[in-house]
Order: C-alpha cells, then sequence, then structure tokens
C-alpha cells in the first residue's frame, strides 16, 4: 500500500514538472513569421506611411507615356463598343446633369477611397487583431501588383481621351475629385487608370466588412460599397468598367498571396490574439 501511494504520488510530481522545450520542438522562423501575432501601433503606423509615400513615388514616377495612354484608351473604347458595354459615356453625361449628385460624387472619389480604407483599418487593429496582418497583407499586395500595371499598360482615363466627347466633371463644376484634373494635375500621373485602385481597395473594404462584421446592416453596406465607388468612377469619367476588373484581378493576387502565406484567407485566422507571446 505504501508503495502504491509513493509510486502516485512521483508520476503527479512528473506530470506537474514542464518537459523543457528541445531546439528541435520549438516553431522554426518560417512558423513565427506566418502565425497571427497583434499588431504594433507604431509599426503599423509606420508601415503604413512608409508604403503608401513609395506607392505614390514609385506611381507618379512611371513615365507619362501621353501617345501610348491615349492609343490604349481608344482600344478600350472601341472593344467595349464592339460587345455593347460602352456606357460610360451616356452614364458619364447623364449624371452631369444633375449637379449636386455629381459635385457629391467628386467629392467622394476624393476623399473616401483613403477615409474608408483607413477606417477599416483602425477597425481590424482593435477589434480583430489576429487577423489584422493578414488582411493588411492583401491591401498591400494589391497595391504593389497595380504598380505593374501602370508601368506595362499606361492608361488615359476617359475624360481625357482625344474626342472621346467625355466631361471632366471636376473642371466643369469647379470642385476638388481628383489628382489629375485642374491645379492638382501635376501631383499624379494622369495615365495611371489601369488597374482602379479606387475598385480594389473598395472591394477589399467591402469583402473585409462583409466577412468581418457582426450585425447585418453593416455587412449590407459593406457590399454597397465597392458598387457605389464603381458607379462613381465612371460616372466622373476617371475609369472605364474594365479598369475596375483589373482591380478586382489586383485583389484576388492580394487574397493569393496571403492565402499561400498564412495557408488560410484572413476571415478563418483567429480573431484575438495574446499581447505578447510567452517566452520558451
Amino acid at each position: 500500500m505504501a508503495e502504491t501511494t509513493v509510486t502516485e504520488l512521483e508520476d503527479r510530481t512528473q506530470a506537474a514538472v514542464p518537459h523543457p522545450v528541445t531546439a528541435a520542438e520549438r516553431p522554426g522562423l518560417l512558423h513565427r513569421m506566418r502565425a497571427p501575432r497583434r499588431p504594433r501601433l507604431w509599426f503599423e503606423i509606420l508601415l503604413i506611411a512608409v508604403s503608401y509615400w513609395t506607392y505614390s513615388l514609385v506611381r507618379n514616377a512611371v513615365p507619362e507615356q501621353k501617345s501610348e495612354a491615349l492609343r490604349n484608351a481608344d482600344w478600350i473604347w472601341k472593344a467595349e463598343q464592339t460587345v455593347g458595354l460602352a456606357v460610360e459615356q451616356s452614364f458619364n453625361h447623364a449624371v452631369n446633369s444633375v449637379t449636386w449628385l455629381v459635385v457629391g460624387m467628386n467629392y467622394y472619389y476624393a476623399t473616401l477611397h483613403f477615409v474608408v480604407t483607413l477606417g477599416v483599418l483602425v477597425w481590424l487593429y482593435r477589434s480583430h487583431p489576429g487577423r489584422y496582418a493578414a488582411t493588411r497583407t492583401v491591401l498591400f499586395a494589391t497595391t504593389g501588383v497595380a504598380l505593374l500595371g501602370y508601368y506595362l499598360y499606361p492608361l488615359a482615363p476617359p475624360r481625357l481621351m482625344t474626342g472621346g466627347n467625355f466631361i471632366d466633371t471636376v473642371l466643369v463644376h469647379q470642385t476638388w475629385g481628383s489628382m489629375a484634373s485642374g491645379d492638382l494635375k501635376n501631383m499624379s500621373n494622369q495615365y495611371a487608370a489601369m488597374p482602379s485602385m479606387h475598385i480594389g481597395w473598395s472591394l477589399w473594404c467591402g469583402l473585409t466588412i462583409f466577412a468581418l462584421a457582426s450585425v447585418p446592416w453593416a455587412k449590407v453596406l459593406g457590399l454597397l460599397y465597392p458598387v457605389a465607388t464603381l458607379v462613381v468612377i465612371v460616372a466622373t469619367a476617371n475609369h472605364f468598367w474594365l479598369d475596375a476588373v483589373g482591380g478586382l484581378l489586383c485583389l484576388a493576387f492580394g487574397y493569393v498571396v496571403v492565402r499561400l502565406w498564412y495557408g488560410a484567407l484572413p476571415h478563418a485566422l483567429p480573431k484575438l490574439v495574446p499581447a505578447k507571446v510567452p517566452r520558451r
């Protein structure tokens, strides 16, 4: 009886003492890099600021190949006419006839592209820290591959086409709605319309909100946001609808990158992670 009691005490003692983690059992560097972790505020602010500055610098450094950009715009316009989907001009003229509507669209185009995207990033940081890095990486990969489009396929927006009879709604209504119109045109590459990052970013926002929001009305608003953005970019003659397709393809690339790196799409990752991973 005494021997049995001693044996039970020894077993309990051994179970209570954790086994040391050997080097072979420690997760490798690649595994640690892929594991969801709580984002650091200072790092994320710095990363977003530097990344957007780099994106703007590279985008605007792409040669403004005006003649090629105009030829490409003519080709796209003729291709849309061939398939019977050249709706941009009639839509542009119809919306331009309603002053309050088109002015609102100009300001929508100029502001929500940044405001909503930053708002979604803040929401992710606060409410879904475990999914933040992966979702942010989708956005970064999407934007990065878009730079190849600007370099390889310069494209004039419809409002700059020669003889296209499109209306530059910013100039006509003296509003601020495009970095490539009026006094701001020298600050941005005017021939970087393909792909449309207004669509790439708004669709990223919409899908993220739809996948992660907990209330139905937020999910609906998330899906409506990229639809409204598509209407705006076409009505203001800043993009062809095919530019939106380019933005969609870039976003798909971003999701593929994250799926390969993390082994799952962002919404499938854990919502919360420890504030600090304990050292072993």
